[in-house]
């Protein structure tokens, strides 16, 4: 089981995987200003109890955080130290985020964070080179527990044989969505797969784009089947 918590919404854009933003796409059908950062209604979710007390987000569940901005935008920096409480009070839960600010990981940190909260994973994002060279060695040498890198939207090759080792938990890739999404070439798909191999690093291919060029041929692919196409493929890798 899974639930979404978007405990702040907006976010600017800061480099290349951002120009197309599914939340600026989203928003501006609303006539909504996607660089604002604003607090939501939902923003103690996680500790909002029932009449009897209980939690309304029972125990064991996957808590998919701030999907609508980044956890660590400056935006949201006086919130950041009460949101970081709300998941210490739930270790019962797991959290999970991506973020493309890898750089602010440390902004309003709790004291008490040490080498990492066992019940929160943080992936880092990253769309091509220029951000994998600059993201991944802060990401290496920061203290978190799960390590996920996210390739996503995969904007080209990517060389990550430096930075994969038993400390990264998964890698996984995406192609681009939306009307004006990139190509993603299933050889820099493959390629990544190649050295997750290599290095005994868990892969999986978890988006296929709305444009995917694959033996020459490209293939435009509906948002509903973008998941299920990468399924298909069947180059996940377990070790």
């Amino acid at each position: 089981m899974a639930v979404t918590w978007n405990l702040w919404h907006g976010c600017q854009k800061i480099s290349e995987g951002c120009r197309y933003c599914y939340v600026y796409r989203q928003d501006e059908m609303h006539g909504k200003d996607s660089s604002l950062v604003t607090r939501t209604s939902l923003f103690n979710l996680p500790v909002r109890r029932k009449r009897d007390k209980t939690y309304k987000v029972p125990a064991g569940e996957m808590v998919y955080t701030c999907f609508t901005s980044d956890f660590f935008v400056p935006g949201a920096d006086e919130w950041r130290t009460e949101a970081w409480a709300m998941i210490k009070e739930r270790p019962d839960l797991r959290f999970f985020m991506i973020t493309k600010r890898i750089d602010r990981f440390r902004v309003a940190l709790p004291e008490d964070w040490g080498e990492g909260y066992e019940h929160v994973a943080i992936a880092c994002t990253v769309e091509n080179q220029t951000m994998a060279d600059y993201r991944l060695p802060i990401y290496k040498e920061l203290p978190i527990r799960h390590k996920i890198i996210i390739c996503a939207p995969l904007l080209g090759s990517l060389d990550l044989t430096a930075y994969l080792d038993a400390s990264i938990e998964e890698v996984s890739v995406g192609g681009e969505s939306g009307l004006e999404a990139r190509t993603c070439n299933y050889d820099w798909v493959l390629d990544i797969r190649r050295q997750c191999v290599e290095k005994e690093v868990p892969f999986g291919f978890h988006q296929t784009g709305a444009r995917l060029l694959k033996d020459g041929k490209l293939y435009r692919i509906r948002r509903e089947f973008q998941h299920s196409q990468a399924r298909r493929a069947g180059i996940d890798y377990r070790k």
